[in-house]
């Protein structure tokens, strides 16, 4: 029995656990069943042998055997009736059977910071995007994998990431001059190479490259004197160095190079298991990062996620795989049209690339990252904003200025993102907005980025008393006036912040806001304008966006086939409408057009150029009854040409 424990023990790994006991009980009915009966027939052979007189010997040790027999018959039986249905497997996440208001307690933190810094950090620093003497294409840290480096010459990088100017109290006051609340800096990518003292390997920063010492430590401890959460990243899966790491867009076993071949299975085990235990326990950080599950199962998955129950209160997001969830959503490179469910934290780049790439100048304005933010956190999202140091150990100055610039706009409009909570409105043409919920009242901060040249400002849907309001910058009162369509600010002439201005609303009761505000007009028409469009754009690509020209808007830089656009409105006259839109395009281009789920085909003709516009009509939809409904806009992907769009028309057929 021992040995039948001990080597279905040692077998159990990648078994459900249901199927584990199962198999057990089954096991043990069968090996009991079996024993028994030998034991039977050996008592008819003793007790022939009892005639010579030797029966009273012979019988103990037959009672021996039957007593051995009846207690395993005992726990089988027991196994078996227990097992007639299996119970589902406990999960190995720590947090599966957290309450409520235990979650609430240990995100608190996470969801008042809004605002954190990504660091990616390695020897890919060091070609910086060059590999050959060819610009290899995408972001920094995948050319070992983009530009299919064998693994020797890789690792011939690494002498040069010397981290001679790395100094971890000058990114942290960078942090926090910026207003970010918290760090996460890749303590391992898909390079393999990890940025602390690992002691399953030594293809880390200590014993392979120039640096010589561990780099997470110092960082770990500035941050934490500074009062900053400190995360780390760590790539589970992907590992184009040690033998077995998986590689995305190669199948299980597969590379470019034999060196780094072998079992996963055996690099899940040997490499990534115990590094995952050495980061945690090492330098306990608030945030475990982990990334692309590729190759990863369920099973797979389960031998790492219990690490996480070494630091209390980790929070750790949704990318491990094998369907463990994690405490939060991680959309990359772009901001979802509506926010998600539950907790999420959008991460992103300000140039092209997370590595640092010698070559991406391609950077974002002081005021779209401004405008970024308040767009995620107006949606219940976190912002975490990427520096790639080089292999020096210096953050580019680009991002440095962008930074501070960031920073100093929150001195001054912090209180409007940390620690607030979505917006209440769908949707708000000139901005955004977020709010603080109080016992009676609440507190609503408006994001003004297109501040009205008349001075009044339209709250659309607003149906509170207004107990006061003033801008957040000098405390200016504002006057305010209550009408049918919500509430209007009397603004003065010029804009306070000429990136965005903020306007505190104290609001008396509990909030009564109409949501969707965009309306069927009083002769039956709808004006789907840009102002109140949702772009939905792909994580990676050129993203579609708003623009301003000639005093009126459009949706612009729609470059990329993957990115659609949707409008919610409200009909209280259902019908029959014609549908036009007012396009421009410098080529022809094909749309996909109507309401959600019943998508029309039009061809597009070019206008002759982005500027010139010209009103199409596309044909006719039938909106059944009166409610809330949503026009759709995608293009026609294999006919797709750019086109610039000012608004949707829906006419009443007479």
């Amino acid at each position: 029995m021992v040995l039948f424990f001990g080597s279905f023990w040692r077998s159990r790994e990648g078994f459900p656990a249901y199927l584990l006991q199962y198999q057990t009980a089954h096991s043990l009915y069968l090996v009991v069943c079996r024993g028994v009966t030998r034991y039977a027939l050996q008592d008819q052979m003793m007790r022939s042998v009892n005639a010579e007189g030797k029966e009273t010997e012979m019988s103990e040790k037959w009672v021996s055997r039957m007593w051995v027999a009846v207690l395993c018959g005992i726990l089988a039986a027991g196994s078996l009736m227990a097992q007639t249905e299996p119970a589902p497997a406990a999960s190995p996440d720590p947090y599966a059977n957290e309450t409520t208001e235990q979650r609430d307690a240990r995100m608190a933190w996470f969801r008042d910071a809004k605002f954190g810094m990504f660091i990616h950090w390695g020897v890919y620093a060091v070609p910086a995007g060059t590999y050959d003497g060819k610009r290899i294409s995408g972001i920094g840290e995948w050319i070992m994998n983009r530009g299919k480096i064998p693994v020797a010459e890789y690792k011939a990088f690494a002498p040069d990431f010397t981290a001679s100017k790395y100094d971890p109290k000058a990114w942290v006051a960078l942090a926090k001059r910026a207003g970010m609340r918290y760090i996460v800096i890749t303590s391992k990518h898909h390079d393999g190479f990890a940025l602390f003292d690992s002691k399953v390997t030594d293809w880390d920063a200590v014993d392979a490259s120039g640096a010589g010492r561990d780099l997470i430590d110092p960082l770990a401890k500035a941050s934490r004197k500074a009062g900053l959460k400190f995360g780390l990243y760590y790539s589970q899966a992907q590992d184009w160095t040690h033998p077995g790491g998986a590689k995305a867009r190669y199948k299980e076993g597969e590379s470019w190079d034999e060196a780094n071949k072998g079992d996963f299975d055996t690099y899940l085990r040997t490499i990534a298991a115990p590094q995952v235990e050495e980061i945690l326990t090492r330098y306990k950080p608030d945030v475990l990062w982990w990334d692309t599950p590729t190759w990863m199962t369920t099973e797979r998955a389960a031998r790492l996620i219990p690490y996480v129950g070494r630091v209390p209160g980790i929070i750790h997001n949704n990318r491990l795989g094998g369907g463990f969830k994690g405490d939060t959503t991680t959309p990359e490179q772009h901001i979802p049209a509506t926010g998600l469910p539950g907790d999420w934290e959008v991460c992103m780049t300000m140039n092209k690339t997370w590595g640092y790439k010698s070559y991406d100048h391609n950077w974002k304005s002081v005021e779209d990252i401004t405008h970024k933010l308040c767009d995620i956190v107006s949606k219940g999202g976190n912002f975490l904003l990427n520096v790639g140091p080089t292999a020096e150990g210096e953050i580019p100055q680009e991002s440095i200025d962008r930074l501070e610039a960031v920073g100093r706009w929150l001195d001054v409009n912090g209180e409007a993102i940390y620690g607030t909570t979505a917006s209440p409105f769908h949707k708000l043409p000139w901005g955004r907005a977020t709010k603080k919920v109080r016992e009676n009242g609440a507190t609503i901060y408006l994001h003004v980025f297109d501040w009205p040249g008349d001075g009044k400002l339209l709250v659309p849907g607003l149906r509170n008393d207004i107990r006061s309001a003033s801008l957040l910058a000098g405390g200016k009162p504002i006057v305010t006036v209550q009408g049918d369509e919500g509430v209007t600010l009397q603004l003065p002439k010029s804009a306070p912040d000429a990136i965005a201005s903020i306007i505190r609303l104290e609001v008396e009761g509990k909030l009564n806001v109409e949501s969707v505000t965009l309306k069927q007009k009083a002769d039956g028409s709808v004006l789907l304008d840009a102002a109140h469009v949702e772009i939905n754009n792909p994580g990676y690509g050129d993203h579609a966006k708003i623009e301003h020209k000639g005093g009126k808007s459009n949706i612009g830089y729609w470059l990329d086939k993957r990115s659609w656009v949707k409008w919610t409105f409200v009909v209280k006259q259902p019908g029959t409408f014609t549908v036009s839109t007012e396009v421009a395009s410098a080529a022809d281009s094909a749309l996909q057009w109507g309401l959600a789920g019943k998508l029309e085909r039009e061809s597009i003709a070019s206008t002759g150029s982005y500027e010139s516009f010209s009103t199409v009509t596309l044909g006719q939809v039938t909106i059944d009854k009166a409610g809330t409904c949503e026009f759709v806009v995608k293009p026609v992907q294999k006919k797709w040409s750019p086109v610039n769009l000012r608004a949707v028309a829906l006419t009443p057929v007479q």
